[in-house]
């Protein structure tokens, strides 16, 4: 085990629609699995079913354009939301190799109109769900 190896967040990047948000802080995606109980006759314990899969997220910009505006103003406005796609990479030049995930059919639940504290850094989050995903590299 080397620790050098350990990757550093600081080397994350996203594109949306093929976009670099260079300005990303923190970024989350994840697959929670929709599971069903099933019980056998004769049997105490209860197994489980995967019957489908969630993806859900969030990511959290420094406060440097009107990103959840340009993206999804118009679209909560018309009911015509864009078809939005998540490329995030992770790429610390330490480890032992890169990863790289496209997230597909992207939703945003909301975004913030505006927010700002006095003597404070500004930042938006922007919480999303999606449909489908793929690895497009991974560390071995």
């Amino acid at each position: 085990m080397n620790a050098n190896e350990v990757i550093n967040g600081k080397w994350g990047r996203i594109w949306v629609n093929g976009e670099l948000w260079a300005e990303c802080k923190s970024f989350e995606g994840k697959v929670v699995g929709e599971w069903e109980d099933i019980s056998f006759c004769e049997e105490m314990g209860n197994k489980r079913k995967l019957i489908g899969f969630s993806g859900e997220g969030t990511m959290v910009l420094h406060k440097m354009y009107t990103r959840g505006g340009n993206l999804l103003a118009e679209g909560f406005k018309t009911g015509i939301m864009p078809d939005i796609k998540i490329v995030s990479k992770l790429a610390d030049p330490a480890a032992k190799g890169h990863e790289r995930v496209e997230i597909l059919q992207v939703t945003f639940d909301e975004f913030t109109l505006m927010k700002f504290e006095d003597k404070s850094v500004t930042e938006e989050e922007l919480p999303f769900k999606f449909g489908d995903y793929n690895y497009l590299d991974k560390i071995a």
